[in-house]
């Protein structure tokens, strides 16, 4: 008997994602920034990541939060979305985020 090898989340553009039940998004006081804690973990976001974390709240899918960006920040919506999607995605294999 083999055990099921669990499903690797793919991140597109109509996916919504929420902060994953287990990990906190919060801004810490003592360290004064942004910082995703989870399990033994301690992530420490870039400005730009906490633009993005922001928009992740379990309604807005990866097209919308990638369509605020690029208006928010007057930049070409593809470039944003790259790297929206590489970043959603890593957060996504650590567990920190889910659908």
């Amino acid at each position: 008997m083999s055990a099921a090898t669990p499903q690797r989340l793919l991140v597109d553009g109509r996916l919504c994602l929420r902060i994953a039940p287990h990990v906190k998004f919060r801004h810490d006081e003592t360290r004064g920034r942004w910082v995703v804690l989870g399990p033994e973990r301690l992530l420490l976001p870039d400005d730009a990541a906490v633009e993005i974390l922001k928009l992740v709240d379990g309604t807005r899918n990866v097209d919308s939060i990638i369509d605020e960006l690029a208006r928010h920040f007057d930049a070409p919506r593809d470039v944003i979305g790259a790297d929206v999607i590489a970043m959603l995605q890593d957060l996504v294999d650590k567990g920190m985020l889910a659908s």
